[in-house]
């Protein structure tokens, strides 16, 4: 039966678009190698960008970096200034995790994307443009950067604002006061690794769970740092810190010398308390 002109409109409109996709999917299918990502632009090693110069990490140290932050599949990575998408691609290959890459520069960040369709992770990896003071990187696990320090700084408040346990790791720069809890100095270049702690200021009550005994600390924090007083007396706290969400610390009240390390779990702790020696569980909460 002769076609209808409305058929053989639609017929037609249908094999443009086949053609259409299909000339799409042979250009994606040609980008296979990173030389052929390189064919419409390669970056230079020193080129500017918006707050830093472009130096790519080596390949070492990209992976102890993700060593040092512990990375598995679970993690969500967010790269913060990913340039070609190296750590983001990295972490998805070695380590098996979800990455996002975060690149201002848009001509970099296209060419981080097509690298990542090379490498084949184009289901775990995403690149970016955007800036990284504009951008919402809080669901992330870990946050690696090669920044500077000055830069480093500027994003301390939102990284400390993170949930407890978001691993933090850095290439060279530090961030002034607030000191790392891992450094890893070798010919390859150094690496420094945050832990992102959790608020345990403030003044606690432990209770023994099975017994009558207690205690009162009073915590004042500076990072993962902890310091502060016992009781009514002036006892000092020791060898205390936060970790995440895990407490440690230590003191002593007279011959009683006490160790407690516990697990901040919302408003209160749950910890294992040795006293002499005698170990059990208290809960602590704060007034």
């Amino acid at each position: 039966m002769p076609m209808s002109p409305r058929h053989r409109l639609q017929r037609a409109w249908g094999l443009g678009l086949l053609l259409i996709v299909g000339i799409a999917a042979q250009a994606l299918g040609a980008e296979t190698s990173r030389q052929d990502c390189e064919k419409s632009y390669k970056p230079s090693t020193g080129q500017p960008g918006k707050d830093v110069v472009w130096v790519p990490t080596n390949d070492p140290l990209v992976t102890r970096m993700l060593e040092m932050a512990r990375v598995g599949k679970s993690d969500l990575v967010y790269d913060l200034g990913a340039g070609d998408g190296k750590i983001a691609i990295a972490a998805a290959k070695q380590f098996g995790a979800r990455a996002v890459g975060v690149e201002y520069n848009p001509e970099m960040a296209q060419l981080a994307q097509c690298f990542v369709r090379a490498e084949g992770v184009a289901d775990k990896v995403k690149v970016i443009q955007g800036d990284i003071f504009e951008t919402d990187f809080s669901a992330a696990n870990v946050v690696t950067l090669y920044l500077l320090p000055e830069l480093n700084l500027k994003l301390r408040p939102t990284l400390l604002k993170m949930k407890p346990g978001t691993r933090v790791v850095s290439h060279s720069f530090l961030m002034d006061d607030w000191r790392p809890d891992e450094s890893s100095v070798s010919t390859d270049g150094s690496a420094y690794l945050w832990i992102v702690p959790a608020d345990v200021s403030g003044k606690w009550t432990f209770k023994q769970q099975r017994g009558q005994d207690s205690f009162d600390v009073k915590l004042v924090q500076t990072f993962q740092k902890l310091s502060g007083k016992v009781g009514k007396g002036s006892d000092d706290v020791t060898n205390a810190e936060v970790r995440g969400n895990q407490v440690e610390m230590m003191f002593s009240e007279g011959d009683v010398h006490t160790r407690l390390k516990g697990e901040l779990k919302g408003n209160r702790i749950e910890a294992q308390v040795t006293r002499n020696d005698s170990t059990s569980t208290y809960i602590g909460t704060r007034s």
